[in-house]
């Protein structure tokens, strides 16, 4: 009887999950595997809000494997000699997972099929994570696109043609001789308690989860996503990021649930088009990372490389912690921390003033968004960094610089976003909420607030960094540019 090892990774769902999918096909008895090795993803291991997603994820996924007569099996790391010890207790002869695409996990996975089919065992990787593998995809040239829009014009097409998701299997026969698992609770996922308490009361990790809120957006929000969207104050995201993160749920089953654009409906395909922009966007994150792999540490502009990024860890502790005295900054980094996830308007902005105006290193950014995002995808937090930072893909033929006091003018109207954020300035009046450092004393006095007591005075001057910014950028023009070619290879890792 043929018994096949099913590696889960970031694909921790039932539904439309190819590998599990071929193993069922291919073999009788299957054994669920996860292995949790941190060092292999090195210098990017999973932070303190992704861990804490995957403690629950992982309880979730072994919940619906068990109503269905199998179970999860725990390791830690090394992965081979997990996958190894395992084959040989069950006399699986073939291992089955979908592919991941970060630069580690690709070196990784590389050497593990090679060294797992020296050692008698068959190797199948499959596409399961993204609508497009990284390499089906190319300009005219044969080259990698490095501008989102003739990516996504190059996509189009070839969404009518995906393949539609398939259901979660009634039953999964686990093989006999499947060794017991360690528990959940030795991979020590849950170190940081007193941090993700926040985390627990604004998430449901898992596949049900996942499934529940792609209804309600589907439901409440697709309607008035594409103008809503960027709007901070208005529940219109899907927040959907962490759960196709870590797999709960395909980009395949969200396009079904929310029907390609000329298909949706009266009042549908618009918010369904807007959408399925943003999946080919996080398509593009692991397209760029796939073929220029260096930029997960280094610029894709490699003008950049010679910056010179000012050293100063009181700014960084201060934008950390959302005490930098600019309101639209302060409450997204606040937003970040107790609840693992910020609204991708307000991304851009703090990361334009960490970069900008405090001219500190986008990878000190990256690494924070890394640690305490519970949607901290490798390649979507690399390329935003370096996009706002203005040294990677798409970045604009200008120095872009965000303002917050604009921002939070055009995206938070009523200010309603920075009321939820920041109760210090709650009483002060709408016109000077978002510009407390400009309010007349008497305004500030009346509402309780005494700049550097209640609420920090600006770390920074705004236009003269802004200025500071501009100069520095002129200064850089004109010295190397973006490599033309990145990885070379067409295969799937």
């Amino acid at each position: 009887m043929r018994t096949a090892i099913v590696w889960f990774r970031r694909d921790l769902r039932l539904a439309d999950h190819p590998a599990l999918n071929a193993a069922l096909t291919d073999a009788e008895r299957v054994v669920p595997l996860y292995v949790h090795a941190p060092d292999e993803e090195a210098p990017w291991p999973p932070g303190g809000a992704s861990r804490w997603w995957l403690h629950h994820s992982l309880a979730a996924l072994d919940a619906a494997l068990t109503a269905r007569g199998a179970r999860l099996v725990l390791r830690s790391g090394p992965c081979m000699g997990a996958l190894l010890e395992v084959a040989a207790a069950t006399g699986a002869t073939r291992v089955y997972w979908n592919r991941a695409y970060e630069p580690a996990v690709i070196a990784r996975d590389t050497q593990l099929q090679a060294a797992l089919r020296e050692r008698g065992l068959g190797v199948d990787t499959l596409p399961g994570n993204l609508l497009l593998e990284p390499w089906a995809v190319q300009s005219g040239s044969g080259e990698p696109y490095r501008v989102f829009t003739p990516f996504w014009r190059a996509c189009q097409p070839r969404l009518a043609g995906l393949a539609p998701p398939t259901p979660a299997p009634a039953a999964i026969p686990l093989a006999a001789g499947t060794p017991p698992s360690v528990p959940l609770a030795a991979l020590g996922l849950l170190a940081r308690q007193g941090w993700v308490q926040g985390l627990a009361s604004a998430w449901v990790p898992g596949e049900a989860g996942a499934a529940a809120r792609l209804a309600t957006f589907a439901a409440r929000t697709l309607a008035r996503y594409a103008e809503q969207r960027d709007r901070p104050d208005l529940p219109g995201c899907s927040r959907l990021s962490p759960h196709l993160h870590f797999g709960e749920l395909s980009p395949r089953q969200v396009v079904a649930r929310i029907g390609q654009p000329a298909a949706a409906g009266p009042g549908l395909a618009t918010g369904a088009e807007s959408f399925i922009r943003q999946l080919i966007w996080r398509d593009f994150a692991h397209h760029v990372l796939y073929h220029f792999p260096h930029t997960a540490q280094q610029p894709l502009d490699t003008r950049f490389a010679a910056f010179r990024w000012r050293n100063d860890p009181a700014a960084l502790g201060a934008w950390q912690r959302g005490v930098t005295g600019i309101p639209l900054v302060d409450a997204g980094m606040r937003e970040l921390w107790q609840t693992g996830y910020m609204h991708n308007r307000i991304r851009m902005l703090v990361a334009s003033l960490l970069t900008k105006n405090l001219g500190l290193d986008w990878l000190h950014g990256a690494r924070w968004f890394h640690d305490t995002l519970v949607d901290a995808d490798l390649a979507n937090n690399t390329l935003g960094w370096q996009w706002t930072a203005g040294c990677g893909a798409d970045a604009a033929p200008y120095y872009r610089i965000f303002s917050a006091t604009l921002q939070a003018e055009r995206f938070d109207p009523r200010r309603d976003y920075l009321r939820r954020w920041l109760p210090e300035l709650r009483s002060l009046p709408e016109e000077w909420l978002h510009r407390p450092f400009e309010a007349p004393a008497a305004v500030l006095a009346a509402a309780g607030v005494e700049l550097g007591r209640t609420y920090p005075k600006p770390i920074v001057d705004l236009k003269a960094s802004r200025d500071r910014a501009l100069t520095a950028w002129r200064q850089l023009r004109g010295t190397a540019t973006i490599p033309r070619r990145g990885r070379a290879r067409s295969d799937p890792p």
